[in-house]
């Protein structure tokens, strides 16, 4: 089954999340019952929480990636943490593409233990920001210019996994996309303590797709992002189509993406995300966009992760 995110996420006081705001309650109470009753593990190591509290698509991954390779520079041995959904498969194949270790299990707290027990002097905990049994010793919120926080409201009645009330727990935020003072203050409402950086996403094989007619599909948090990506590099993107994220591709479906390119003279460009859940296939005639995450004020950025390393 296909499930997009609804678009009343993005507007305000519409009468649908009204509707559905005492449900919202009633979740979050939920979880923060479920919280005082769980203790907290902390680990001999330092854990690095790169989490989000939109509901997906907020770059967590490529930013997970870049501080593993901070930490290299500083001479630590780093892993990744990823707790294991068998529909995540492709993320847990990018991240073994780039050459980092990946330690994965249903419980985080058991892949950080393996971590340990392997001689990794600190982990990069992707996704896990609302893991209460875990002890973090620092955590990195991302957000994306395009969604920010949506309307507001928490799931079901907005994209929120929760209230921005909880930015306080935060150390760094990382906005991927241009500066906006308006969020800034609304994080500063929340909490005066908290670092905010911005990042940016620079295409690797940009010059493959120049002077083509591309047709663009992506299977991500937002699809969007990555057609405003294109755009914004001077791509010609003359058709694009969106799937749910971690969507699972059957051969039907791509064979028909590829004839459909085939009849319009049009150049197949997908996301690495969404490359790595289709190559199995061996279609050549698929290519993905490679991204490096760029952060803004990178030494400075680097400067407060090291006050958690030691």
């Amino acid at each position: 089954m296909k499930i997009f995110k609804p678009n009343f996420w993005n507007k305000k006081n519409n009468l649908i999340s009204v509707f559905l705001l005492p449900l919202s309650f009633f979740l979050q109470l939920l979880v923060i019952l479920k919280n005082c009753l769980v203790v907290k593990k902390k680990f001999s190591i330092p854990v690095i929480c790169v989490g989000n509290i939109y509901l997906g698509g907020t770059g967590k991954t490529p930013l997970a990636i870049e501080i593993v390779e901070i930490l290299k520079k500083l001479n630590r041995k780093p892993a990744i943490i990823k707790k294991f959904y068998k529909k995540h498969n492709d993320e847990f194949e990018l991240i073994e593409s780039k050459k980092i270790s990946l330690f994965k299990n249903t419980s985080r707290a058991t892949a950080i233990s393996a971590a340990q027990n392997n001689k990794f002097d600190c982990v990069v905990l992707d996704d896990g920001f609302q893991d209460s049994s875990i002890h973090r010793d620092l955590n990195i919120l991302c957000f994306n210019e395009k969604q920010l926080i949506g309307n507001g409201y928490t799931i079901p009645a907005g994209p929120l996994r929760e209230p921005l009330s909880v930015l306080k727990k935060s150390h760094i935020i990382l906005i991927n996309g241009n500066k906006n003072v308006d969020f800034e203050e609304k994080i500063k409402d929340v909490s005066n303590n908290i670092n905010i950086f911005y990042s940016t996403y620079l295409p690797a094989n940009v010059e493959a797709f120049k002077n083509h007619k591309l047709f663009a599909f992506a299977g991500i948090g937002n699809p969007q992002n990555f057609f405003d990506l294109l755009k914004k590099n001077n791509l010609k993107v003359h058709v694009k189509k969106a799937f749910p994220d971690h969507y699972n591709y059957s051969l039907a479906e791509l064979n028909e993406l590829i004839k459909f390119s085939h009849k319009n003279n049009l150049k197949l460009i997908t996301t690495e995300k969404d490359f790595f859940r289709i190559k199995k296939y061996y279609l050549k005639e698929i290519q993905c966009l490679n991204i490096k995450l760029k952060i803004n004020d990178k030494e400075n950025f680097e400067k407060e992760i090291i006050k958690y390393l030691w």
